[in-house]
């Protein structure tokens, strides 16, 4: 029988390059997204895929998706890719920020009501995907996590912001089931040619950065199957075996770039603004 792998945001860009890349690795996949048309599109190019249409911007969803994928029984790997950035700020249903919802909130949820079967699928790994818009948010020193928003809107800024905070997770959740025989990993794909690139416009940028927007244009021309790579590898690379709370760059290295960032009182700080938001969301 085939290992089960379920990649978020898995029909288009980076998650459906994974997803095909799993599936010629011998899984199972299952790809979770919002259109049924680019779910549909997506299978057929993957092969061994089924397709999940969910908007993992409604917690409650998510929720619901992860009890339900639960009790299809054991899951050897999660990806969760799901995230963005977006030039300007829009509010889920739950009326949370939404780089925050759909960057930190909505993996949160869906790993926790995931971790029973990923427990039973082991040796098993979760990778959440990671980005190094993490240091533009630290360009004006460490984020403060006493609310969801910080200040002026900057969708690159926030966007960091919010995977800083899922890095924290991420590296918590290492910590948590170390042992365990469920390795957790984050992956930088770099940046990419992505529909989610495509839709920037300048006023993604902090405004000291908007005057490097033709630099940044042309480097999110990369081909989406080449920033795969890094994800493809945290999820299955043989050397990673009994590994554990690692960053993997874009270039497949272990790198300490992002996650030199946290500290013991940011951490902290994450969780109980995470515990808040989510108690008010569900």
């Amino acid at each position: 029988m085939k290992q089960k792998a379920l990649v978020t945001a898995g029909t288009r860009g980076i998650g459906a390059e994974v997803a095909l890349g799993l599936a010629r690795a011998g899984y199972s996949v299952t790809v979770v997204g919002r259109d049924p048309a680019h779910g549909e599109q997506a299978v057929a190019r993957i092969g061994d895929a089924r397709f999940i249409q969910a908007d993992l911007s409604a917690l409650a969803e998510v929720r619901r998706l992860g009890e339900r994928l639960a009790a299809e029984g054991s899951l050897r790997l999660l990806v969760n890719n799901v995230g963005g950035m977006w030039p300007h700020r829009w509010q889920t249903a739950d009326g949370i920020e939404a780089s925050f919802a759909l960057n930190h909130l909505a993996p949160v949820v869906l790993t926790e009501a995931l971790i029973g079967a990923i427990r039973a699928g082991r040796p098993s790994r979760i990778v959440d995907v990671t980005s190094s818009s993490i240091q533009v948010a630290l360009l004006a020193g460490a984020p403060a996590y006493d609310e969801i928003e910080s200040g002026e809107y900057s969708g690159m800024a926030v966007s960091g912001r919010a995977k800083l905070a899922h890095l924290a997770y991420t590296m918590e959740l290492a910590r948590r089931l170390r042992g365990s025989g469920v390795s957790v990993f984050a992956a930088d794909p770099g940046a990419a040619a992505t529909p989610n690139a495509a839709e920037m416009t300048p006023e993604i940028l902090p405004a000291a950065l908007r005057e490097h927007w033709d630099q940044v244009r042309q480097g999110v021309q990369r081909p989406a199957a080449e920033a795969a790579r890094s994800v493809l590898f945290a999820a299955t690379d043989p050397s990673l075996a009994g590994e554990t709370g690692l960053v993997i760059d874009s270039d497949c290295s272990p790198s300490d770039a992002l996650a030199g960032a946290l500290s013991p009182g940011l951490t902290a700080a994450v969780n109980a603004l995470t515990e808040r938001a989510l108690k008010a969301a569900l």
